[in-house]
This record gives C-alpha cells, structure tokens and sequence, in this order.
C-alpha cells in the first residue's frame, strides 16, 4: 500500500456524504451498431445525459481503426453543431498511428493482460467529481482505462435543445501497452 492510498480511498466516501454532486454511471451497450443509423438509434443516442454523451464518444471512437469515416460520422453527430474542425481530425489520425487499443481500453475488462479486449455486455463507467459542474452549460466528466493509473476527462456542453453534446475529449493519450506488443511485459 502506498503512502496516499488510504487517502484516495477515503476521498471518495468523503465527497459523497458531503453531497457534492459526485455521481458514478456505468452505461451499458447490449448490443454495438453496425451502422451509424444504428448507432443514431441508440438509446443513448438522446444525448439526454452527460454520461450517455460521454459513454457514446468511446464507442464512437472505437470504430476508427475499422472504418475512419464512420467514427468521424459518428463523432460529428455527438459534437452536434460544432463538427470536427480539419485540427481535430488529424489529431485523432495522429492518435491512432501507434494505439488503436486506447478507445476499447475504456471498457470494462478491458486490460493490458487480455490485449484490452472488453468484457461482454459493453460496459463504460462515467463518474463527475465535485468540479464537474463549475462552468454553467459544461460538465467535464471522467472514464478511467483498464491501462492507465488515473481517469481521463471528457467535457461537454449542454445546448438549448437539451442535449448534452461532445465538446472535448481528452482520452487519446498513452497507456500501457498490450502485453501481447509489449517486448518487457
């Protein structure tokens, strides 16, 4: 056990009974689209939540590897007004150069052990901590990775119509290699 541990797990229990606002929803896809009419079909497709939204863009972004221009469709229909500028899809080219694993990593069972390959039903866990709600019309969420020590963040904004659709993502970046790729594992 390490020096902060008993810390890390006592803020949790602290911050809700204090009430803050932190919540933790594990959304579930029964079944993954094969189209994007499907994937548009989806209940979570309503974009009525910040956590659906959230879940929606890893999903999303697990399709890149398989067929870019589905994911991009994909994620243009979460960004909802605001599509992908030319920036953000090079940066989500540049993203899957060496890692394709990253977006799966995401879900539950997903691991550096089993190749990052998800436990079945399709399960991604959004938690919001007591600063998710600072900014008004923006919730900044976060989804933690079977490879990586500390969540990342996903923001999004809530729009007049009610939804609530892609503003940033932040769950792009490093984690630990597949064992099966890994040289040292």
């Amino acid at each position: 056990m390490g020096l902060f541990d008993n810390l890390r797990q006592q803020a949790p229990k602290a911050a809700n009974t204090a009430q803050s606002g932190s919540k933790t929803v594990t959304v579930t896809f029964t079944r993954l689209p094969e189209t994007f009419e499907e994937f548009a079909a989806m209940p979570q497709a309503a974009l009525g939540t910040p956590f659906d939204t959230a879940a929606m863009t890893i999903l999303a972004l697990c399709f890149y590897p398989g067929d870019k221009e589905l994911s991009l469709r994909m994620l243009d229909f979460l960004r909802g007004p605001r599509p992908l500028s030319g920036y953000d899809k090079s940066f989500i080219a540049d993203r899957f150069r060496d890692s394709d694993y990253v977006p799966r990593s995401y879900f539950e069972g997903a691991t550096p052990q089993n190749d990052y390959l998800p436990a079945e039903p399709y399960r991604v866990t959004v938690s919001e901590n007591p600063y998710s709600y600072q900014n008004q019309g923006y919730a900044t969420l976060y989804i933690r990775s079977g490879g990586a020590d500390n969540p990342r963040s996903v923001q999004l904004r809530l729009a007049k119509d009610g939804k609530w659709y892609l503003w940033e993502q932040f769950v792009l970046v490093g984690i630990r290699q597949p064992e099966s790729s890994n040289p040292w594992a």
